[in-house]
């Protein structure tokens, strides 16, 4: 049996009667950048993530951009990342001439840690970066507890003032994973003061190509970003301010209006393919399953197990051990046919990119070693309990030889 890590070809399949016109009446109207299908997409998304405004733009990395410097983030600042994502996160802080500063992934939610965020704010911290990965939301109310430790008060929703100097700080969302993803019954991406959302195809919900979008409750933050993804123009050749070209595609809007009708459904059959994964993997002790906290419902972007280490492995040994394990158990899944991945092999702050900010290796032991056993399995709604059955059957295959 082969199976992909996702199939999006049969994703297709099921929706192609409804996407195939939406995609031939933009050619029909030549309506390629922005237009009708992306306003309609911007409406029915806030709606679905009970936010006052949703701005379609061309790609998660572009919105991570627009929504730092919305709210003035530039050189000198510094913005707070969690040191387990991908780095479209960090992107959002040097596109702005902002510097990154990487803190630790909680051992089970694998988000940011907040017991880690104080020792990290400085007088240039300007905003901290809630990273809702694989799925699960962050643990927005604890991060918001750090900040009132560190004697912030919260002025309106997700900006901090703190109570002597008066420094700002803003709690911003990355939720590139995490479509309806809710914290204590809420959708994500009204949680902070902006948000960021990527649907590039892999995601759940994906477009037929790159796009994104910035969403928010702040009608400044709004017209800012709508001016900054147009060149800084409300009209055209009248350029209010500076600002880029991350427009979405008429195309990308429509097909996205076509697949938020089914988010929902699709989400559902997710949770039901993580929900079977649990019960099958139940009882394999070499292996830990993720852990969906009290406070989130996932929407299983990624299902990541971790790999534990040979049992004799002792000290600095650990995580060169999990990581031969996990690569062995990787390597022979593929060679039954089961495709998987690795998010993310390199923790961000001992990318190259980053060398000049003097982090090194075992400053993040958390991410590290998520980074040294972590292991996605295949997940997609269209899973069958076959396929499911043949993926678990071979893990425990694996650890019985």
């Amino acid at each position: 049996m082969n199976i992909p890590f996702l199939d999006l070809k049969a994703q297709y399949r099921s929706i192609k009667s409804d996407v195939d016109p939406a995609i031939q009446n933009i050619l029909d109207n030549t309506a390629f950048v922005l237009g009708k299908s992306v306003t309609e997409f911007e409406t029915a998304f806030a709606k679905a993530h009970s936010v006052k405004h949703c701005i379609g733009v061309s790609s998660g990395t572009d919105g991570n951009h627009l929504a730092l410097w919305a709210l003035g983030i530039g050189p000198c600042d510094e913005v707070i990342v969690p040191a387990n994502t991908f780095i479209a996160t960090a992107w959002g802080a040097t596109l702005c001439g902002a510097t990154p500063v990487f803190v630790d992934c909680h051992p089970e939610s694998y988000n940011t840690d907040p017991a880690k965020i104080v020792a990290a704010i400085t007088p240039k911290t300007k905003a901290i970066v809630a990273v809702h990965l694989y799925g699960q939301s962050a643990d927005m109310d604890a991060l918001n507890e750090q900040l009132t430790i560190s004697n912030y008060q919260l002025k309106e929703q997700g900006v901090f003032v703190h109570k002597t100097t008066g420094q700002a700080i803003y709690l911003v969302e990355d939720s590139a994973q995490a479509h309806i993803a809710e914290y204590k019954g809420q959708r994500v991406g009204g949680l902070g003061a902006v948000a960021s959302f990527s649907f590039y195809p892999g995601k759940n919900l994906g477009a037929y190509g790159e796009a994104g979008a910035v969403t928010t409750n702040d009608d400044e933050v709004a017209k800012k970003v709508t001016l900054y993804r147009a060149h800084g123009a409300s009209e055209k050749y009248i350029h209010e301010t500076y600002g880029h070209n991350y427009r979405m595609e008429g195309i990308q809007g429509a097909v996205l209006g076509v697949k938020l009708k089914y988010l929902n459904e699709w989400t559902e059959k997710r949770r039901a393919v993580a929900a079977r994964y649990r019960e099958l993997l139940s009882g394999v002790e070499e292996i830990i399953v993720p852990k969906e906290m009290e406070y989130a419902k996932h929407v299983y972007h990624l299902f990541v197990i971790q790999v534990k280490p040979f049992g004799s492995a002792q000290g600095d040994s650990v995580s060169a051990s999990a990581s031969a394990r996990r690569d062995a158990l990787m390597k022979f899944l593929g060679d039954n046919g089961i495709a998987t991945g690795l998010h993310y092999p390199v923790p961000l702050h001992v990318q190259p990119c980053f060398k000049h900010l003097g982090y090194k290796k075992g400053d993040f032991p958390v991410a590290e070693q998520l980074s040294a056993c972590g292991l996605s399995l295949p997940m997609f709604p269209e899973m069958t309990e076959e396929q499911i059955g043949y993926v678990c059957g071979k893990i425990r295959e694996f650890f019985r030889k």
